[in-house]
This record gives structure tokens, C-alpha cells and sequence, in this order.
């Protein structure tokens, strides 16, 4: 046989290998997933919880003309930006809707639409009946670290103008879900949950938990709330983590995981509570 045909089925026999080669490189060059990458994508949860979205956020321009809208109106400006309309009274950077979110209408986010149909109510805290005045004084004095409003102040009376706002159409619309979701009993892990805070959290909540005031809500550190919040909880935090956070993606997280973020974030520096203030 001549050398030019053994060089001719030589390269006869090299180009399948060669083509198979070149389809590889480009494949690669594509950057798609590996077949374990492909596995996670496919297996990867849906959104673990339904988010209601029963109501929206306050607005202003809906609040009647009369004798009592200046009140409601600068208790929305209270509810919505505390430290600004409320100084006097706060210890931190945090506002009430930064807990109750969308101005206190939204579901499974500690909605206050109705509030005051509930008061009197019993206190686990308290160990006795308590009124939404003395309600408001728990957040003021744990949530937001600071001091109990003047009970016949302008800023008590306008809260309570707003609430009753929010609350006017109770018996006539489907009201958002009271309180936050249902959770099972689990321990959260703070090393565990640094690594979702890290990944979930700290673009907007920031590295250190100091947040972007008034944006962004502080997590702990001296604009943060106190060790006395409900938020400093685990598992309230955990059951309002689920539900409403991240906020660009809510209800991503497990149980677990929003169990274990709430841990890491109890486990960092918060302000001492002023138990002098457990007569609410």
C-alpha cells in the first residue's frame, strides 16, 4: 500500500474524532451546566409559599377631607417613617412598617387592618388584657427602642386615627391574614444561617446588619430593634422571614432556612431593653 493512501485513511479515520472534539470546545464555550448543575435546576423547589397579596399599600389621596384626615394622615406619616415623625419617641432607625409591612395591610406580615375591633385583648407577654394603646407602647419601647408616646398625644391619637382608617371597610371586604405564618417547632442553626443571610440578606440588609436607614431596615447593632422586640425571637422571626423575605423573591426559603437566618440574626449585638416599660 502507498504511503499516500495510508496518509488519506488516516485522515479519513481522524475526523469523527476531530469534529467530536470541536463540539465539545463549543458546547463548553456555550458555558452551559454540567449534567449535576442540570440536576439541581430541574430539582430546585418552587416557591415554597403562596404569597397573598389581599391589599395595598395606604394611600393618601384616598383619605377624606374633614376634621379628622389631618390625624390620619400624619398617623400614616408616623406608621410609615417613625424616626422622622415620631423622634422624640424612637431609639432607632426603624419604622412600624418596616414589621408591618405595606403600611400595615399586608397578609402574614403582622397586618393591623381590624386592630381595633381586637382590643382588649389577653397578653401572653403581659399575663393580663391590654388595650391598642398599650400595644403601640410595647412596639415603641422594644421594636423601635424608644419611649412610651404621651397617652393623649397628638402622635397616640393619630395612630389610632389611622388604624380606624385602615380598619373602616372591615365587615364589607376580605381583610388580610392577622398576624404571621404557621410554623413548625424546629432550632436554628447561626452558622448554618450565616451562610443564607450572606447569600439571601445582606444586599439590601448589608454585611454588618446596619441596613440603609430608612430604606432598608437595620437587623441588629444600635439602630436595630432592642432584645426585648418580638422580632429578637427566633421563631417570630423565622415565620416572618418565610413568608415576606427576600423581598425581591418572598417564600424562596424552607422553614429550616428561615429558621436558621433568624438564629444568626438573634445571635448578633442588640440594644438592652428598658424593662421598666413591662407595664404594657
Amino acid at each position: 500500500m502507498s504511503q499516500t493512501l495510508i496518509l488519506k485513511l488516516l485522515l479519513l479515520l481522524l475526523l469523527p474524532v476531530t469534529a467530536v472534539v470541536a463540539g465539545q470546545r463549543a458546547l463548553q464555550n456555550l458555558h452551559l451546566p454540567t449534567a449535576p448543575a442540570q440536576e439541581r435546576m430541574l430539582t430546585q423547589p418552587p416557591t415554597s409559599q403562596p404569597i397573598p397579596r389581599t391589599w395595598t399599600p395606604p394611600d393618601a389621596s384616598r383619605v377624606p377631607t374633614g376634621s379628622s384626615s389631618g390625624s390620619i394622615l400624619l398617623g400614616m406619616h408616623i406608621f410609615t417613617e417613625t424616626p422622622k415623625y415620631a423622634s422624640a419617641y424612637v431609639g432607632d432607625q426603624l419604622s412600624c412598617s418596616n414589621c408591618h409591612l405595606q403600611g400595615g395591610t399586608m397578609s402574614y406580615a403582622i397586618a393591623l387592618v381590624g386592630a381595633p375591633r381586637w382590643f382588649p385583648m389577653f397578653s401572653e407577654r403581659a399575663k393580663r388584657n391590654i388595650s391598642l394603646e398599650d400595644r403601640i407602647q410595647e412596639c415603641v419601647t422594644r421594636s423601635e427602642n424608644g419611649t412610651p408616646l404621651p397617652i393623649d398625644g397628638p402622635e397616640m391619637t393619630a395612630l389610632l386615627s389611622y388604624f380606624e382608617w385602615l380598619s373602616q371597610k372591615v365587615s364589607s371586604f376580605a381583610t388580610p391574614a392577622r398576624g404571621l405564618a404557621s410554623l413548625p417547632s424546629m432550632e436554628g442553626d447561626p452558622v448554618r444561617g450565616a451562610t443564607v443571610y450572606k447569600g439571601q440578606c445582606s444586599t439590601c440588609h448589608g454585611a454588618d446588619g446596619a441596613g440603609v436607614p430608612p430604606i432598608l431596615p437595620a437587623l441588629w447593632g444600635p439602630d436595630a430593634y432592642n432584645d426585648g422586640a418580638g422580632m429578637n425571637q427566633v421563631k417570630k422571626m423565622a415565620a416572618f422571614v418565610l413568608r415576606n423575605m427576600p423581598q425581591n423573591n418572598p417564600g424562596t426559603l424552607t422553614p429550616q432556612q428561615a429558621y436558621d437566618v433568624a438564629a444568626y440574626v438573634a445571635s448578633k449585638p442588640h440594644s438592652s431593653y428598658n424593662s421598666a416599660y413591662d407595664i404594657y
